[in-house]
């Protein structure tokens, strides 16, 4: 009889996003991990997002993910299996920063990638041996040869019809608030094309009632890390007539080689972490590569290839005054940015950014749930906490009025039938946000 693992990924519970339609994303981490679980075990997926999970269910091991904001609600889940006598197991950036604090509430911590240490654990387990934290001893693990995702575990879950790649991991800039180089490694690691391509080849719509199922996100921090990896990339992938989606640095404006596959390739848009269009700002915090006064070229010559933009910003840096907000959104609606994201700086656990946090005294806010974003949990320099809220919630409403969204979109040659819906989606949900905060202030 086969065994039961049952793997959550819970809900972020006070994220402005976390519940809405809009961004039902599937989680790749989960899918990653069943992947690698030996088939005398049945994998069973439960998100949150999309789902209610049943406590009462059967399983012979629970496998929860947990980044920073979901991992109070993590904590309470795998507090509950183990109460029945069901052992815990838990994984993601946040216990893999606080593994001592996660192992209060789970039996054992997968510290870091879950390749080469999942099938371990699970060995462990049947033979009664489990040990409390499994880590990588000698580097990172290899992308290459993995099993591929098995999509069907997410059929019929309501997600939003895109499929999510990973073609690298790592980054080598170890930027100030962004954790990623210490969780992944400070140099990009790129997996086999022949691997991608036949993940790629592979994916089928996982709800037959989905029209956009050639849609994929791939989910590498910079889709051109290595210039040759990219290009081999999209040439290959051109003939599976992908609609597309990605992260990139603003460098991707100096590549017209590279741009050119981008397109042809099926690419419809790129997030890039603009961050501030202060260069003292992005210095401060070890992003100073980033050039502001080259965004406005990198815009152009993305929309000149149709090639949408999804530009990320960062409110609450030291060097932010009360003005930033302003300035951001003049910028958005005149360099005709597509979407915009923006974030109120968040200091995460394992960042350099909370280490200086914690040594100045700064940090006010201890409740992991608040550090999702738009709560602001630490003490900003050049104004109160207060004004830092008011100000990210003025920005995301003035960037999505009617007016700003047409002035963004209007004629700069994009996927009008992609962005317009998608400006719509997130109209809804940045409005509902602005309404709870100004309801809160009243309170």
């Amino acid at each position: 009889m086969k065994k039961r693992l049952l793997l959550i990924s819970p809900l972020v519970e006070k994220s402005l996003l976390g519940g809405d339609f809009y961004f039902r994303l599937p989680a790749l981490g989960l899918l990653k991990v069943a992947s690698l679980t030996p088939p005398d075990w049945d994998v069973v997926i439960v998100d949150e997002k999309v789902e209610t999970l049943d406590l009462d269910q059967h399983a012979d091991l629970v496998g929860i993910t947990a980044m920073t904001p979901v991992v109070n609600r993590g904590y309470r889940i795998a507090d509950h299996f183990r109460s029945r006598g069901i052992p815990v197991a838990m994984g993601g950036m946040h216990v893999s920063k606080l593994p001592d604090e996660a192992l209060q509430h789970c039996d054992s911590v997968v510290v870091g990638e879950a390749e080469d240490l999942w099938d371990t654990l699970l060995a462990d387990l049947e033979r009664g041996e489990l040990k409390k934290i499994y880590r990588h001893e000698n580097g990172y693990p290899s992308l290459d040869r993995r099993p591929l995702s098995n999509w069907n575990l997410y059929r019929d879950k309501g997600y939003l019809p895109v499929h999510f790649v990973e073609t690298t991991r790592g980054c080598p800039f170890n930027c100030d608030f962004c954790s990623v180089t210490s969780s992944f490694g400070g140099k990009f690691r790129n997996r086999c094309v022949d691997d991608v391509e036949r993940e790629i080849a592979g994916l089928k719509p996982f709800d037959g009632k989905l029209t956009l199922k050639n849609v994929v996100f791939f989910t590498d921090d910079n889709i051109i890390s290595s210039k040759q990896h990219a290009r081999e990339l999209f040439t290959r992938i051109k003939p599976y007539n992908l609609k597309w989606l990605g992260q990139t640095s603003v460098d991707m404006a100096q590549d017209t080689e590279t741009l050119k596959l981008c397109r042809d390739s099926g690419c419809m848009g790129l997030l890039v972490g603009f961050e501030s269009l202060s260069s003292e700002t992005l210095g401060s915090v070890s992003k100073g590569f980033n050039k502001p006064q080259q965004y406005i070229d990198l815009v152009n010559k993305l929309h000149d290839h149709g090639i949408g933009v999804d530009g990320s910003f960062v409110f609450g840096f030291d060097t932010d005054d009360e003005g930033v907000f302003d300035r951001t959104v003049e910028f958005i609606i005149k360099a005709k940015i597509d979407v915009c994201y923006f974030s109120i700086l968040t200091p995460y656990p394992g960042t350099a950014l909370y280490d200086k946090m914690e040594r100045e005294g700064r940090i006010i806010d201890r409740d992991w749930s608040n550090y999702n974003t738009h709560k602001v949990v630490f003490q900003p320099k050049l104004m109160t906490p207060e004004r830092l809220m008011d100000g990210y919630f003025s920005a995301l409403k003035d960037c999505f009025t009617w007016p700003a969204i047409i002035k963004r979109m209007w004629g700069n040659g994009t996927p009008y039938n992609f962005f317009y819906p998608m400006n719509f989606g997130f109209r809804q949900t940045v409005m509902k946000g602005v309404k709870q905060h100004n309801a809160a202030k009243q309170r």
